[in-house]
């Protein structure tokens, strides 16, 4: 079956078990989904959102994350891990948009990716959740379910962003992403996919299929 084929036919179950598809970040503003995008790296969306009401009551704005010490950051972030890169990585980000930017998040990937801490994966989020601008979020979920479903032979996230995009058409680009977050959190996981009873099954070539 020809790839574009195959490709469409997995959107199609993909959206119909996942029709209506958003991040699951809790967010009030473009700012607020920036950093808790940044923390997402290495932790649980769950874990995230369990950190984010305490500390955007104490820490809202980039001014006001510019202007906190660095330690009170770490303490606030802490249960999300890797708590001293992203601390840092946060009040960095604050100041780059208070210098460069007003204060206000970037609508493009180009500049997004010169902040600190800022990859594709964490710009194309922002983009696609708070400014509805198209782009494919690789995260490990969609590495993972994109090779074993046969849609890249590539590893380095940045091909395989631009593997999906050139089989995936533009409009879709964030729902298919979320999707095959959503459906690598609950059927294609890392050590114990749910082959069997996989709606992917028929048109998966993974080798490894567990039974």
């Amino acid at each position: 079956m020809e790839l574009k084929t195959r490709t469409d036919k997995i959107r199609k179950i993909l959206r119909t078990i996942y029709s209506d598809v958003k991040t699951p970040l809790i967010h009030q503003t473009p700012f607020e989904l920036l950093v808790a995008t940044i923390l997402s790296a290495q932790c649980t969306d769950k874990q995230v959102n369990q950190v984010t009401p305490v500390l955007f009551k104490r820490l809202n704005t980039p001014a006001d994350f510019a202007a906190a010490p660095l330690k009170s950051i770490e303490t606030l972030i802490r249960p999300t891990g890797f708590f001293h890169n992203k601390a840092k990585n946060i009040k960095n980000c604050s100041r780059a948009l208070l210098d460069q930017h007003n204060g206000l998040v970037p609508q493009t990937l180009e500049e997004l990716v010169k902040l600190p801490g800022v990859g594709r994966k964490t710009a194309n989020v922002v983009l696609g959740a708070v400014f509805g601008i198209s782009g494919v979020v690789v995260d490990t979920h969609v590495a993972r379910i994109s090779g074993r479903l046969g849609l890249t032979e590539n590893k380095d996230p940045v091909k395989i962003e631009f593997d999906l995009m050139e089989i995936v058409p533009k409009r879709a680009w964030n729902d298919f992403s979320l999707q095959l977050i959503f459906f690598g959190r609950e059927t294609c996981m890392a050590r114990k996919p749910k082959c069997p009873t996989c709606p992917l099954d028929k048109l998966c070539p993974w080798p490894l299929k567990t039974t």
